[in-house]
């Protein structure tokens, strides 16, 4: 198996542009389902067929569970994914090993006060065994700054929604 190798560091140039510079994009389409119970089921496929998941709507909410994930599911592993290789690029810059860290994301769906409707809260928990605790501090709050994900969950996201031609 080839051992994958570590993005590159100038990922932490600073961009200076007049808009949005895009370095990636998907597409994850969602079909199929139940729509009755007003949450995600279904298929979610991406458009280069790497990511094909079952969503179901989780027992807590009424569902059966089980036999697929559902999307708090989905953007924990994405938001932890990302805070992840967001601080491990600043400990590699740093010469910092950090070969046992975790980091782990706690997200619930619940009832928003401001509109009585829904919304979501995202709590970050990283763990960085044998890293002295000001050395760790200090590479959480970089790696807060870093993150797009956490970016998100503080300053809110640029979103169009639009109905397909």
């Amino acid at each position: 198996m080839a051992r994958l190798r570590p993005p590159p560091i100038s990922l932490l140039d600073r961009y200076h542009g007049d808009g949005f510079q895009a370095l990636y994009t998907t597409k994850v389409r969602v079909s199929g389902g139940e729509a009755e119970h007003a949450r995600a089921s279904g298929v979610a496929r991406s458009d280069d067929g790497n990511l094909r998941v079952n969503l179901r709507l989780p027992a807590e909410l009424g569902g059966g569970g089980g036999g697929g994930t559902n999307p708090e599911q989905l953007f924990a592993a994405a938001y932890a994914a990302c805070f992840h290789g967001a601080l491990s690029l600043l400990a590699t810059r740093a010469n910092i090993p950090i070969p046992g860290a975790s980091v782990t994301v706690s997200v619930a769906f619940g009832r928003d006060p401001g509109d009585g409707l829904f919304m979501v809260t995202a709590d970050v928990e990283i763990d960085l065994p044998g890293v002295d605790r000001p050395i760790a501090e200090e590479l959480v709050r970089n790696a807060e700054r870093v993150c797009p994900y956490a970016k998100m969950a503080r300053q809110g996201i640029s979103s169009v929604v639009a109905l397909a031609d």
